[in-house]
């Protein structure tokens, strides 16, 4: 009942915006063109894993006096909580309604749903393959027209990866852009749902993304609470 109940409301808002944008369509290419370390001290976790990022002076809160005296009440957890995951995500308010109602059609637990159709997107799959260092750079490099999936080109940054499906690199300098990104991440980990290969620069996707393989610590129930 209650799963039915979120997925009616973030359904509900997710048409209201598409109403109110009927050019946006399922993908919108709107994008976060802002300071990045300002998102990651706005919810006070680092975002990406640059040391930008994870520098604790970095993310100090913004303001003269920071953290001081600011208390969060409810709400303001579940709105933090929300913000965290679509920042770490690089995709807007209607693009993340979108993906909750969907998840909420689908069978099993809702919040699991979510982050796999989030980790599923194409721009996401470069970053945890280390073909990007960020998720912006990733995005970029999807929208360059760098990346083939299955031997065709996508530049569309939410494309759904499926299980199956090959990711390769389509020009020269694609190749020479995406080593650059890896040789400045030593020790890059790719995840085991995805069979890498280096050497050649593709990959291939061996299954599904599953909640507790995200290298990220996020509250999935604050978040559907959040859309009640």
């Amino acid at each position: 009942m209650a799963q039915n109940f979120f997925s009616r409301n973030a359904e509900a808002s997710a048409a209201q915006n598409m109403r109110a944008c009927p050019n946006a369509g399922y993908t919108p290419m709107a994008n976060y063109n802002g300071p990045k370390v300002k998102l990651s001290r706005r919810v006070g976790v680092p975002i990406s894993d640059t040391p930008k990022h994870t520098s604790k002076r970095e993310l100090n809160p913004p303001g003269m006096h920071g953290a001081r005296g600011r208390r969060l009440r409810d709400y303001g957890v579940r709105l933090n909580e929300k913000q965290k995951l679509r920042y770490h995500y690089n995709v807007l308010e209607t693009q993340f309604r979108i993906y909750l109602a969907e998840a909420g059609r689908q069978t099993g637990n809702a919040g699991a749903n979510v982050l796999r159709l989030l980790e599923q997107r194409l721009d996401n799959v470069v970053r945890r393959l280390g073909w990007g260092r960020t998720i912006w750079a990733s995005r970029q490099i999807v929208g360059h027209g760098h990346v083939m999936v299955n031997g065709k080109k996508v530049d569309r940054p939410s494309y759904q990866i499926k299980v199956g499906d090959v990711i390769s690199l389509k020009k020269e300098n694609g190749k020479t852009l995406v080593r650059s990104q890896i040789d400045s991440l030593p020790g890059h980990e790719v995840p085991a749902w995805i069979a890498s290969s280096p050497a050649e620069l593709t990959a291939k996707i061996i299954a599904q993304p599953t909640a507790d393989q995200v290298p990220f610590d996020v509250n999935m129930n604050l978040i559907i609470e959040f859309y009640r």
